[in-house]
């Protein structure tokens, strides 16, 4: 196999809780997430000559080891003591620094991609036990589906698949970082807590009302204080019909769920005439897991 055209999906969080900081600086989460038909389109080639190129279709994006889908190559081959090199290309659609884990989606499907050109022979249990060194999200972006993830985001726990339904992706021109949101949800005393608990009973029950309804993210109180733009795209969203709308990640990008088609395709044209966000989608959940 000299050439692997994958599908990297992005994801959103249907719940998302913080638990406390952990001495190693990372953060004890409990998050629902669900795996969503938006992604970047990775051609992985193989050459004779040794190393590792990447290029992408944006042109402020690094092509180095910044880049996660660099490192989860170099990971395995390195590991592997591969000879031969591959020419990487990654076609991104996924927002960027979005709160979608386009960019660990994108190494979690490099691992997998890499495993099958070189006939590797790792389980996916496997993969995603390496995925964690390159980041929090990586093991379940090689999982895939609707997940309760929990620890730093690497104790996987499948659940039952999120019913059918559309869900509108609106990115605003802004960029959310991360370490700052999580600093700032330290400073302070978390009193409302999303109901994780309510969303999985939800799942369990097939109802996307329910599901929606108990919907939250915690970090929404540090993002929407810095960029009060999320909440006015939530506020369309929830005014067009969504059964529910929320901050996916640290942001800055808002989903809306429907279960009605033409509802989700009014409400998005309401969020790019009113110049909320360039990036604006409509689409549907993918509960397919990877074998």
């Amino acid at each position: 196999m000299d050439k692997m055209e994958l599908k990297a999906l992005g994801k959103i969080n249907l719940g998302l809780d913080v638990l406390g900081k952990r001495p190693d600086g990372y953060h004890d989460v409990r998050m629902v997430m669900q795996t969503i038909y938006l992604y970047d389109q990775i051609t992985i080639t193989k050459r004779k000559e040794p190393g590792i190129g990447l290029s992408t279709n944006l042109f402020y994006l690094p092509v180095n080891e910044n880049n996660l889908a660099y490192r989860a190559a170099k990971l395995l081959m390195d590991e592997f003591e591969i000879r031969s090199g591959v020419d990487i290309f990654l076609e991104k659609h996924i927002p960027v620094a979005a709160g979608m884990a386009g960019g660990s989606s994108n190494a979690a499907a490099v691992l997998y991609g890499i495993n099958r050109m070189f006939d590797l022979g790792l389980s996916t249990e496997e993969l995603m036990k390496r995925g964690v060194s390159l980041g929090a999200d990586v093991p379940y972006c090689i999982m895939r589906g609707t997940v309760l993830a929990e620890g730093i985001g690497e104790i996987l726990t499948p659940l039952p698949p999120m019913p059918r339904c559309q869900i509108v992706v609106a990115k605003p021109p802004v960029s959310v970082s991360t370490k700052m949101v999580y600093e700032k949800i330290d400073s302070r005393r978390i009193v409302e807590h999303p109901d994780i608990d309510g969303i999985i009973e939800g799942l369990k029950e097939g109802d996307v009302t329910k599901i929606a309804s108990r919907m939250g993210n915690v970090l929404e109180q540090v993002t929407v204080e810095e960029y009060p733009v999320i909440d006015k795209i939530k506020k369309l969203m929830d005014e067009g019909g969504a059964k529910g709308a929320m901050m996916s990640g640290s942001g800055p990008t808002v989903f809306g769920i429907f279960t009605e088609k033409s509802l989700a395709k009014k409400a998005a044209l309401k969020i790019r005439e009113a110049g909320l966000a360039k990036q604006v989608y409509v689409t549907n959940v993918h509960n397919a897991r990877r074998k």
